[in-house]
């Protein structure tokens, strides 16, 4: 396989820098963070970017993010897991141990989803996936942000706390995996329109296809990947 993959860039020390501001204003749950904008302009970065570490961050409970209101320290602070700031450079047997471990969480994940979804957890799924197609020609950032938060929230889904919180450290975990994997994967349309297929599924409360559907979505794009690594 072939070594050629991207290295870290800025967004992957956002979190870390993001729970630095919170710890050293002294911050606790409910406090309030300042706007986006102006943490993009104290960090240097883009806003897309900055977004990107900021959902990562509330998937995990460390934040809240309220529309028209503003940004604020969750319940969940000390429970994030951040990625490895030391890793200098990604190999491609790592993106392709990632994908097999998700198609061993994932797809069961998928099958409880359909089976237990609340009413609320399908319309934050629904909202996520408005989000990526709105961003399918947009920054990749963003569109990674919304792909990523989509098979977070159909882990939350399935009703099983431990299980939501083993996928979401994963992906948290490697999230700079999952940035290469979008970007050799390189369909954003297909994408899209599996991650739909999927939450239909889920929606309509049929458990063995949303489980074989996440299934052949993940062995697809772990296909697509290993022929793109291999020399």
């Amino acid at each position: 396989m072939s070594s050629d993959v991207t290295r870290p860039n800025l967004s992957d020390a956002l979190t870390e820098q993001v729970l630095e501001l919170i710890r050293e204003d002294g911050l606790g749950p409910g406090d309030r963070l300042p706007s986006t904008r102006e943490l993009s302009r104290r960090f240097a970065v883009t806003v897309p970017t900055l977004r990107e570490a900021l959902r990562r961050l509330e998937v995990t409970g460390a934040i809240l993010m309220r529309h028209g209101s503003g940004i604020y320290v969750g319940a969940d602070l000390e429970r994030v897991v951040l990625p490895n700031p030391n890793v200098r450079e990604l190999r491609g047997e790592r993106l392709v141990q990632l994908l097999e471990t998700r198609l061993l969480i994932e797809p069961q994940a998928a099958e409880l989803a359909a089976r237990r979804a609340t009413p609320d957890a399908v319309t934050r799924m629904r909202v996520v996936l408005a989000e990526a197609g709105r961003h399918l020609r947009g920054e990749d950032a963003e569109l990674h942000a919304a792909n990523i938060t989509f098979h977070r929230a159909a882990g939350l889904a399935a009703g099983n706390g431990v299980l939501a919180e083993v996928l979401d450290s994963l992906l948290s975990v490697h999230a700079l995996e999952q940035r290469e994997i979008l970007r050799l994967f390189d369909d954003r349309a297909r994408d899209f329109e599996e991650h739909t297929v999927i939450l239909e599924a889920i929606e309509r409360g049929d458990s063995e296809a949303a489980r074989d559907l996440m299934r052949r979505h993940l062995e697809d794009v772990k296909s697509v990947i290993e022929k793109r690594l291999t020399p």
